[in-house]
């Protein structure tokens, strides 16, 4: 891949990163008054369906190869692992937490997906070289950072927006709401490592799919069809309250629709195509961009506390991540610099095609 199509994905996945974290901000604000998160996965996959085909018609219906009923099999536990389940945990995860410590959980991702790939003999690990020894150290970092995220919150490090006298008699009060809200992050810590569980799936998932079906607008728009109709179903079981699909207000509606067109339509598709150009491992490698966007907007709309056991988790995170990074971009090179050799040496070797791990 040339210099031109290098920068052609990164800058895609730093879009699409910026996209979900706009979306991210716009359906907390919403759950926080009172929305229901299984019928905006349901409206936000509707609405995602329906775009994302018009753009698949209009591109892909020259050029669609045939679909065959083990395709769907594949995109109907695509769309439950990477938009159902994952959307369900995160939104559930969010409710519990603050958008910053949700997506500083996602960061995750990249390691799992680094481990899953170990365990499914997608990436092979020398642990005698420098590179093996690296991409292990990193994944051994982000684990204890989701750790730490998960088992300590520690002091906060900005002030409440709108701090409030005390009153006496409160004490018992704030306890109780102290000892709820504990209660809570545990949850939400819990639900998140769900997600990243389902999303890390979802990448490897999608790696198969894009080398049978190579046409990521009209499978993202079967997988949100698939996903609009598994997260239909499952509100239909567990809550029955019609009174929950009615959207209330212009925030809800726009929210909605700016997270079904661009976080489901645009972005998944955009991420199967850089799955399919660069794999799994380097796609989820951007989930950290998530975060440091949505820090942003979290502490400057949402006006939510920003703890050190965050910021001290999120440091090691991200900090593994790019020496397992760092690991993998270094096995590539020397990869590279191997079959230069051999084609030196063996003129014949030139002619044969390479093809790429990722």
């Amino acid at each position: 891949m040339n210099c031109h199509e290098q920068l052609k994905t990164v800058a895609a996945m730093v879009a699409v990163n910026f996209a979900i974290s706009v979306a991210n901000v716009l359906i907390k604000m919403i759950l926080d008054q009172g929305a229901n998160y299984l019928v905006v996965i349901t409206y936000r996959q509707s609405i995602s369906t329906v775009f994302i085909s018009a753009v698949a018609f209009f591109l892909e219906r020259k050029s669609r190869p045939k679909l065959t009923f083990r395709i769907l099999c594949h995109i109907f536990a695509s769309a439950l692992l990477g938009a159902t389940l994952t959307q369900y945990f995160f939104l559930l995860g969010l409710k519990y937490t603050s958008a910053t410590f949700s997506c500083a959980f996602i960061n995750l991702v990249p390691a799992i997906t680094f481990i899953l790939s170990l365990v499914f003999k997608l990436e092979k690990v020398n642990l005698g070289s420098k590179c093996g020894r690296a991409k292990v150290l990193g994944t051994f970092i982000c684990i204890g950072g989701a750790l730490l995220l998960g088992l300590y919150r520690g002091m906060p490090l900005t002030n409440p927006a709108y701090p409030q006298a005390e009153i006496p008699g409160t004490s018992h009060a704030k306890t109780s709401i102290s000892s709820h809200r504990t209660k809570s992050w545990a949850t939400g810590s819990m639900v998140l490592t769900a997600a990243s569980l389902t999303w890390s799936s979802w990448f490897l998932l999608q790696a198969g799919i894009s080398k049978k079906y190579p046409c990521q607008y009209s499978s993202t728009a079967i997988l949100s069809f698939f996903s609009a109709t598994q997260a239909a179903i499952l509100s239909s079981i567990l809550d029955r309250d019609l009174s929950s699909w009615i959207l209330k207000g212009k925030l809800e509606i726009s929210s909605v629709i700016f997270a079904g067109i661009v976080g489901s339509g645009l972005c998944y598709g955009l991420m199967s195509w850089c799955v399919n150009k660069k794999g799994p491992v380097f796609t989820a490698a951007f989930t950290p961009f998530i975060q440091i966007f949505v820090a942003i907007f979290d502490f400057s709309i949402l006006h939510e506390q920003i703890h050190l056991g965050s910021v001290l988790g999120s440091i090691l995170v991200i900090a593994g991540l790019y020496i397992l990074l760092w690991g993998k971009s270094k096995e590539e090179e020397d990869c590279v610099m191997k079959q230069s050799q051999v084609a030196e040496e063996d003129p014949e070797c030139d002619m044969t095609p390479q093809v790429s791990s990722n």
